[in-house]
């Protein structure tokens, strides 16, 4: 579903925009062998500007070299990885190499150990 901004010009036109505020987990099985490419999205809203957004979590153990997403023209951020299937994986956005944030859409969450914080959770 698209979420729309409506944005006031000059002499009271209102002009409707879309703009791309979605997070989301894309999973493909591979039927060749038991790997899971999954992609995941982050929206150019919960991006909130970052001018760069790593995915970590136990799939690259949490090292963000290799970790980068991929910017989209219309501010949002992908990258596909591809995970043995059967597992659960943690995982948590960094932008810009200082924020922290979880992927509303995960398959669950589980405490991350540090403070309150949680992780979100792929599950394939």
């Amino acid at each position: 579903m698209a979420d729309y901004a409506y944005l006031c010009g000059l002499k009271g036109h209102v002009a409707c925009i879309k703009i791309n505020t979605i997070m989301s987990l894309k999973k493909q099985f591979l039927k060749s062998k038991p790997v899971c490419k999954v992609t995941f999205t982050l929206g150019a809203k919960q991006a909130d500007g970052a001018k760069k957004v790593a995915v970590l979590g136990d799939f690259n153990e949490w090292d963000p070299k290799g970790a980068a997403m991929r910017k989209l023209k219309n501010g949002s951020f992908t990258k596909t990885i591809d995970l043995e299937a059967g597992k659960e994986y943690q995982f948590r956005y960094l932008l810009d190499g200082t924020k922290w944030i979880n992927d509303t859409k995960a398959d669950s969450y589980v405490h991350s150990g540090i403070a309150a914080e949680e992780n979100g959770v792929v599950s394939v």
